[in-house]
């Protein structure tokens, strides 16, 4: 499975960015979607996941009400639409995806419960 991420750039304080990740190399309503995202000098965290029918969504609390996200089957797509942009979302985001049917018992916020990691796309904005 090969996940392509793009969108990142910079904006301001308030604005807005879309990432989007392509995916390719398996059926993808079998993939379950995320994204993390990793500041300078920070570790690595979660940001949302969406299920592989699109059915659930979750999402870091840091984020809840500004950012959503979304998926396009017949686009083999996932979106993260990023709303009221802070300072402090400045990262480099991580699509990322699970297989599905999962098994394990590794939860959302866990790197362990994903099989694969796109590039980053950074993300930058100014106050």
């Amino acid at each position: 499975v090969q996940l392509q991420a793009s969108g990142g750039g910079l904006v301001q304080a308030g604005g807005s960015l879309r990432l989007s990740c392509a995916a390719s190399g398996r059926t993808f309503s079998s993939l379950g979607m995320g994204w993390f995202r990793q500041a300078p000098g920070k570790e690595r965290e979660f940001v949302s996941a969406i299920t592989g029918s699109g059915g659930s969504t979750k999402y870091a609390d840091s984020v809840k009400g500004r950012f959503t996200i979304s998926r396009d089957n017949a686009k083999n797509t996932v979106y993260l639409q990023m709303n009221s942009l802070k300072p402090e979302d400045t990262a480099v985001y991580y699509c990322t995806a699970w297989r599905v049917p999962y098994y394990g018992g590794s939860s959302y916020y866990d790197q362990k419960k994903y099989d694969y990691w796109g590039q980053g796309t950074e993300v930058t904005v100014s106050s």
